[in-house]
């Protein structure tokens, strides 16, 4: 699965593969991929730097990247106790209703939540990066619209390529002009923060709307064949997220949370802007469903709802609350069916890969 951007990067397979967890990320290189580490959930500079001394330990001296959280427009010098100060105080008795409804123990006394979507704020985003740039890092990730001028600017004077998703062709162009090096066409299947418009049709519109510039399918890719079909399309690459969650590597402490997503069909999913104050794709649980409840309060926007809904993430992974346990996932947890290693899930997508070229050359004749 070579293309012109994975011997750029130097990596056997263009398979891009992004997660919050170190481990995965490093078995994605070890593998033959290029692994994308999130950062979002680090708050402090501190305990990305941890992962990525471990990442530099583990990866064979092999090219990884960096996925941050960067939103086009940002507010300067608010904190984050500014914005909590933002929050309804009626939105605040929801969830706490929510969880009581649901038999919620509180957080053991002392014991703060774990679960904070910081690395959106300015302040904690620029701190990563400052951590980033004395790594080896090869790709830096935008997953919120390009990323600043100067942090490009910084990023291309260390010689890393800067990545962006985009929903629209329109978004892709946006990249462009800003100087992005890699845009990453996000469909409408996959999860987490996704637009409105599938993979199949998003691909090749973004792929015209940024030529020469170089192009990752993602959404609804999980095996092979699928892979191919994106670079079919024109991309060079395929971006994948949610295939790695159920990996061993990744070593997800929900046993609970494991079962319901080795369970899900890929219809067991939904956008909702309940977790972050975006739409993003994630299990359908009690949680999702309460806050569609038009009895109830809509999402805030982000950051406010991801702040708001911290403490209540933590509590109910912490008490493994089935009804309510969810994680962002795509459409293809259909095909998560068992817990793999990550090395298996990438031998098993370029042997998928190589039975569809086979296939196609037989179509073809040239077989």
């Amino acid at each position: 699965m070579r293309t012109e951007l994975s011997t750029r990067l130097g990596v056997e397979h263009a398979i891009f593969g992004f997660t919050p967890f170190p481990a995965v990320a490093a078995a994605i290189t070890r593998a033959g991929g290029f692994g994308v580490l999130g950062a979002v959930r680090y708050g402090e500079a501190g305990e990305l730097a941890r992962d990525l001394d471990w990442m530099e330990r583990h990866t064979d001296g092999l090219p990884y990247g960096l996925d941050v959280v960067m939103p086009a427009r940002q507010v300067a010098g608010v904190s984050e106790a500014d914005i909590e100060e933002m929050i309804p105080e009626g939105h605040r008795r929801f969830v706490a209703d929510t969880l009581a409804g649901h038999g919620v123990p509180e957080l053991p006394e002392g014991e703060a939540s774990g679960w904070r979507i910081t690395g959106w704020l300015e302040k904690v985003a620029r701190s990563q990066l400052d951590v980033a740039f004395d790594y080896p890092v090869r790709l830096l990730a935008n997953a919120l619209g390009s990323p600043p001028a100067d942090v490009i600017d910084r990023a291309h004077g260390h010689g890393i390529l800067v990545a962006a998703l985009a929903g629209s062709a329109r978004h892709a162009r946006r990249h462009q002009e800003a100087g992005v090096d890699i845009v990453v066409a996000q469909g409408y299947e996959a999860g987490g923060h996704t637009g409105e418009i599938a993979t199949m049709v998003l691909t090749p519109e973004v792929v015209r709307a940024v030529d020469p510039l170089p192009v990752l399918a993602a959404g609804g890719i999980g095996s092979g064949e699928q892979a191919a079909a994106g670079l079919a399309l024109g991309a060079q690459g395929v971006w994948l997220g949610s295939v790695w969650l159920t990996t061993e590597e990744a070593g997800l402490h929900s046993a609970a949370l494991t079962r319901k997503l080795l369970a899900a069909g890929s219809g067991d999913t939904v956008r909702s802007r309940a977790l972050t104050g975006k739409p993003a794709r994630q299990l359908r649980t009690a949680w999702t469903d309460a806050w569609e409840d038009p009895e109830g309060p809509d999402p805030l926007p982000m950051p406010l709802q991801g702040l708001l809904v911290a403490e209540a993430v933590s509590r109910i992974q912490k008490y493994e609350v089935e009804p309510l346990l969810g994680t962002p996932v795509g459409q293809i947890v259909g095909r998560m069916e068992t817990t793999r290693s990550v090395r298996a899930v990438v031998d098993d997508l370029t042997r998928g890969f190589e039975r569809a070229i086979d296939r196609i050359n037989r179509i073809a004749g040239r077989a």
